[in-house]
């Protein structure tokens, strides 16, 4: 492993390439990237990257936003297995339809969406601006895509508008139960309670904080609280752990997304080394996909 980890670090010099990773990539993963973050910091960091080629460690969405923002950059993903599942949850057909029966609704798609379908959107956002993003709107009718969670939250902040909700979920975050909240909270109860935008509402209720993974990072480096219990995909954890050596951390558990799993070392290192499987998007769907994600950039963060 110290061989393959070695070879990446000086393939990344010589190839003139930069990782970005999320924070629910494998541990090693997120170790070598020059950049970690959650879905809106990895597009904020996009923007600014330097280099020619970005190694895109992260979910299909993920890699294809990186190319919308930086058309002139070579972006590479090194495993196209690695879905995400809520965005296959929405279509570019079916958000057509949906527009058509709700003509004065303004769509706003979270970022977790294919660039199809973000060339049929107004807006896009994450789960760290959701609520800006909405509130920043004039149309009193929403059409939120594809999250209904991340929507319901919002809508608790922005109840003067009328929210028509996409059927659509983070399996993980979905899974996240109330029992496993009380559990962990029963065995650590000085423990603080931080679960995600994503989480049923049943969850968020009975939480101490909701944060995105890049806010959930900052109030821990923060908080006078020491432990945490963090109600999202476990690899948050490790860069907690990293980044908070004074404090503990209590992951919930089977919170795994499989897919974000599947990008390996190995992966990273073919992509360095053949600059393979490239994200490829047509020139209309890059410049009918960007106006909806400089628009989430422009707003910026709410937690």
């Amino acid at each position: 492993m110290t061989e393959i980890i070695d070879e990446i670090l000086r393939l990344k010099h010589e190839k003139n390439a930069v990782v970005l990773a999320h924070n629910y990539q494998v541990p090693q993963i997120q170790d070598l990237a020059d950049f970690v973050g959650d879905s809106l910091a990895l597009a904020v960091q996009a923007t600014k990257v330097e280099t020619d080629t970005i190694i895109f460690c992260g979910v299909d969405f993920m890699a294809e936003s990186a190319l919308i923002l930086n058309p002139q950059k070579t972006v590479v993903h090194p495993n196209p297995k690695a879905k995400c599942p809520m965005a296959a949850m929405v279509d570019v057909e079916g958000l057509r339809l949906a527009k058509k029966e709700t003509p004065k609704a303004v769509v706003v798609s979270y970022v977790n969406t294919t660039a199809d379908v973000k060339t049929e959107t107004d807006i896009c956002c994450t789960s760290a601006n959701a609520v800006k993003v909405i509130k920043s709107l004039e149309e009193d009718t929403v059409l939120f895509v594809p999250d209904s969670n991340l929507g319901l939250y919002a809508q608790r902040y922005v109840p003067e508008k009328k929210f028509i909700f996409w059927p659509g979920y983070c399996h993980v975050h979905q899974d996240i139960s109330v029992e496993q909240i009380r559990e962990l909270k029963r065995e650590f109860p000085d423990a603080e309670v931080l679960v995600h935008p994503e989480c049923s509402p049943d969850v968020i209720d009975i939480a101490d904080f909701v944060f995105s993974t890049e806010g959930m990072v900052r109030h821990c480096s923060s908080s006078a609280s020491k432990e945490f219990i963090i109600g999202t995909e476990e690899g948050l954890v490790h860069r907690l752990k990293k980044e908070n050596p004074g404090s503990i951390f209590h992951a919930i558990p089977d919170a795994v997304c499989p897919n974000m799993k599947k990008i390996t070392l190995e992966d990273t290192l073919n992509a360095l080394r053949n600059l393979e499987p490239r994200v490829v998007l047509s020139k209309e769907v890059i410049e009918k996909a960007r106006a909806p994600l400089d628009k989430m950039v422009a707003i910026g963060r709410q937690d």
